[in-house]
């Protein structure tokens, strides 16, 4: 038995805000997992709304620029930075920006809908 795993068809989340999401480790492609690991792509003037995720998030820019408000504390990263967003921290992703941004998001719990906690 192999002690590797090959990701060359991640699952690819429906969305309906213009997002792309490639999980390619996760609950969608490996249900019990501890871990997820996802490509992202945000379009320029996407947002989602507030949220209390019960789970760490690490998001790695890529390309372009996201924004986050944290605890009312507005952070813009650009390229080549990163941020670990500690469970139960109330935040907010968004793209105000004119141009894509892309990022790699890995969340510790493994992300799960039932646990992002997205407001109304």
């Amino acid at each position: 038995m192999k002690k590797y795993t090959i990701q060359n068809k991640p699952f690819v989340v429906p969305t309906t805000d213009g997002k792309l999401i490639e999980e390619h480790f996760g609950n969608a492609t490996d249900k019990n997992t501890e871990i997820s690991i996802a490509h992202m792509v945000a379009p320029p003037k996407w947002k989602e709304p507030f949220q209390t995720p019960a789970f760490d998030e690490y998001t790695y820019i890529i390309k372009g620029k996201k924004q986050f408000i944290i605890d009312g504390e507005i952070i813009i990263l650009e390229a080549g930075q990163s941020i670990k967003i500690e469970k139960n921290t109330r935040v907010q992703y968004s793209n105000p920006f004119e141009t894509d941004c892309e990022y790699l998001a890995v969340c510790l719990p493994a992300f799960s809908i039932d646990l992002v906690n997205r407001e109304e």
